[in-house]
Formats: C-alpha cells, sequence, structure tokens
C-alpha cells in the first residue's frame, strides 16, 4: 500500500506519450445510450437471515400481497418468518435490446435482512422513469460476502446483503427508437478537450477523404465533432469503421489524491517550478504506566490504590530539504524520491506546493 503510487508512476513512465486509441474507446455517439430500471421485490429461502417483520413493515405488507395474488389470505394472520427479505431490484437497458433478450440484475436489501445468501429473487418487474415495465427479473442471487455471529464475536467479509444475478432479467418491452432514427450525427467525447476533439475531426476527416472523396467531421466544441454520413453507407456500418480510427489522446495535467488509501496518480504533463522543501513528522507519545499502592500490614485505616504514572517523548524525524522541479514526470518522481518520504507525506507536500503557485496542474483531492 505504501508503494502504490510510486508503481501506478512508473507504469505512465512506461507507456509512451503518443499513445494511440481508438476513436470509440474515447467517444460515443450521441442519443445511443443505456437507460436505467428499477423494482421492488421479494428474496426468500433465506437461512433465518432475511427482515424481522415486526420491523420491516413494508416486506410483511408485500409478502401478504403476494400471497393474495396466490389465493392464500393471510392478513388475519401474524407472520413471524425471517426467510423473507425486502430488495431493490437494479439493472441498465442496453440501448436498441430486443424483446427476449436478458441483462444482468443486481439485488440490494431494503430492511434488516443480515445476508441474502441463497435466497431467490421471485418474479419483479423493472421499470424505467416513464413508469413502464421493460424487463421481468427472477433467479438464484449470487452474493460474494457472507456474515456469521454468535453470543460473544461476528464476522463480516465483504457485503453479504447485496448480491447479482447473471442474465436475470428478461427484456419484455424495446424502447422506443431506433439508430435510423436518430438526428445528426453527433460524437460525444468522454473526456472533453478541444485538442482531443480536433484531433478526432482531424483523423475522420483524413480517413473519408480516401474512403468517400470529401470531409465528413467538424469539431464543435471541446465536447462533441459533428458527423455527416454519406448517402451509399449505413449508420452501422459508417460508425463502426470510423470507431476503429487512431487518435492521440491530450490529457490534461492533472495529480488526484485519495487521502483514504494514500494513493497519488500524477499526469504525464504535470510539472512544477524550481522549489526549495523540506517535510518533518513531529511524534508526541503518551505512555501510562499505572502503579498499584499497597498498605502496610494490619494497617487500620490503609487502602489499596492506583497511582498514575506518566511519560511523555516528543522527537521529530526528517528535516531533510531538496531542491524539487519537474521539468518532466520522471524528473519530479526522482525530486520526490529524494526527501524518501511515505504517500501521506509526498499528499502533504503537493498541496502545500499548489498553494505555493509552483504546481502547474489541477489537484483533485477525493
Amino acid at each position: 500500500m505504501l508503494r502504490i503510487w510510486l508503481v501506478l508512476l512508473l507504469c505512465a513512465l512506461g507507456c509512451s506519450a503518443s499513445a494511440s486509441v481508438r476513436i470509440k474507446d474515447i467517444a460515443s455517439l450521441q442519443g445511443v445510450r443505456e437507460n436505467q430500471l428499477v423494482g421492488y421485490g421479494l428474496v426468500v429461502g433465506l437461512q433465518s437471515t432475511g427482515d424481522t417483520l415486526r420491523n420491516s413493515t413494508f416486506t410483511e405488507q408485500a409478502l401478504q400481497s403476494m400471497l393474495d395474488r396466490m389465493g392464500i389470505n393471510v392478513r388475519a394472520i401474524a407472520l413471524r418468518t425471517r426467510n423473507v427479505a425486502a430488495v431493490l431490484v437494479t439493472a441498465d437497458l442496453p440501448p436498441f435490446v430486443q424483446p427476449g433478450a436478458r441483462i444482468d440484475v443486481t439485488v440490494s436489501s431494503l430492511g434488516d435482512a443480515t445476508s441474502l445468501f441463497g435466497g431467490t429473487l421471485i418474479l419483479t418487474s423493472l421499470s424505467g422513469v416513464d413508469g413502464q415495465t421493460y424487463a421481468i427479473a427472477q433467479g438464484q442471487v449470487a452474493v460474494s460476502g457472507f456474515a456469521a455471529s454468535g453470543q460473544a464475536e461476528s464476522v463480516t467479509v465483504n457485503v453479504a446483503t447485496a448480491g447479482h444475478i447473471s442474465n436475470g432479467a428478461l427484456i419484455e418491452r424495446e424502447v422506443p427508437g431506433q439508430l435510423k432514427d436518430i438526428g445528426p450525427l453527433m460524437l460525444v467525447l468522454k473526456n472533453p478537450d478541444f485538442n482531443t476533439a480536433v484531433r478526432i475531426a482531424d483523423a475522420i476527416n483524413a480517413y473519408a477523404v480516401r474512403r468517400f472523396g470529401e470531409r465528413l467531421a467538424h469539431e464543435q466544441d471541446q465536447r462533441s465533432v459533428s458527423l455527416t454520413k454519406p448517402r451509399r453507407i449505413g449508420t452501422t456500418r459508417f460508425m463502426a469503421e470510423i470507431g476503429d480510427l487512431l487518435v492521440e489522446p491530450d490529457i490534461p495535467a492533472r495529480v488526484v489524491i485519495d487521502a483514504r488509501s494514500g494513493t497519488i496518480v500524477i499526469g504525464q504533463d504535470v510539472q512544477i517550478s524550481t522549489v526549495a522543501l523540506t517535510h518533518g513528522n513531529l511524534t508526541v507519545r503518551v505512555t501510562e504506566t499505572p502503579q498499584v499502592s499497597q498498605p502496610a500490614p494490619f494497617s487500620y485505616r490503609g487502602r489499596t490504590v492506583v497511582t498514575p504514572q506518566t511519560e511523555i517523548d516528543g522527537g521529530e524525524t526528517g528535516g531533510q530539504i531538496a531542491v524539487i522541479k519537474g521539468a518532466s514526470l520522471r524528473s519530479l518522481i526522482n525530486g520526490l524520491n529524494l526527501i524518501g518520504l511515505k504517500p501521506m507525506g509526498i499528499i502533504a507536500i503537493l498541496e502545500a506546493i499548489k498553494a505555493a503557485g509552483a504546481l502547474h496542474a489541477d489537484l483533485v483531492v477525493q
């Protein structure tokens, strides 16, 4: 963990600065996107790890409604089962998917169930934001975690109250709209940048001139590139051909810091003006050593008491001063390594350099 940042930076150094990627990996066609579905359902077959019906009244109501639809009247019965859990079922509906296809679903507990392991999701309708039902989900829930507890100890690994059903939903309704119905074709960049948009347009035009004898792309802004589809080719084939064209995306100078895990990612174009810095760690250690004081034998008023004994030790480590300048990513890493700090120290230094105005990049702290 202490060297995660160094591994990431060395990986960045090992990659060529002129690495090219496919257009379809950095841009997508406007209007072609997934739609999110959600539904409420019940997971049954749990081993006494389900919801407590008295605490989760919505689970009891859903169970009664389900049994009513099956012709079983339990309205006057106080249910006590712990084998049922209320869940939210979510899924992403791919674009242009046809009825009869299957998609994956995610199941998450709503009540006080402790685990969904071994449970089965009962028939659940999945609807979109328009209220229409687009899929039906059902199947065995796969849970990657588990929870076990006793009277004096409990063990929890990963998350036992959420699971996954592979191909668990069957598509019942097609999303309105087809690829041919999309108006003017527009490529939308996943990471907006003016240089990247221009390079995409140039790559498409260079290919289009050779293939069709005309220019077909024009950069609109840092986020989008407009396309003109030739008449003698379909939209699917046209997008497939230009999607495999290679371009070199321009990455903005950015430093991303995750203070929780100590991870630091520094972009290729990050530079630091020449600065001199030092970093020291101040450590204060307080040690409590209680002493037991007992009275003399046969003492009439003596009592056994505990007397505190405190030791305080303070020290400061580090303090080595170094001159850091970042004409390139490699020189920046070498300068930071001269100080020999752990990731938390590197984070503090980068924030201080940014405050001093010497870090020429966006500093993103997560």
